[in-house]
């Protein structure tokens, strides 16, 4: 009996080596860095630069939606002008977005 089980696990397929078992799992992760991770720190690169270099006169959009131009900024804060003597002060990071000169909002 013992000699029949020691030939069938004889005759058994071998086993591939552990580095061909990680191959998918790393061929994933490589995959999510190309198409997800980089683009977004990419993304998130321009928008810290945007924000950097906002200055005075800037026509800019927060992430809340609202409209309006720079009046003042500093390291972490910057004013807001919505319309006329509406002045609002909004952490630098909640822009989303600058209005190019002569450019203006789609929903306008």
């Amino acid at each position: 009996m013992f000699e029949l089980l020691a030939a069938a696990g004889a005759g058994a397929a071998e086993q591939p080596p552990a580095w061909f078992t990680w191959l998918p799992i790393v061929g994933m992760v490589v995959i999510f860095w190309f198409l997800i991770i980089r683009p977004q720190m990419k993304r998130q690169k321009e928008h810290q630069e945007k924000v950097g270099g906002l200055k005075k006169g800037d026509k800019v959009i927060t992430q809340g939606g609202l409209v309006g131009k720079v009046i003042k900024v500093d390291d972490t804060y910057a004013e807001i002008e919505l319309a006329k003597d509406v002045r609002v002060k909004a952490v630098k990071h909640t822009i989303a977005d600058l209005i190019e000169p002569g450019g203006k909002p789609a929903n306008d």
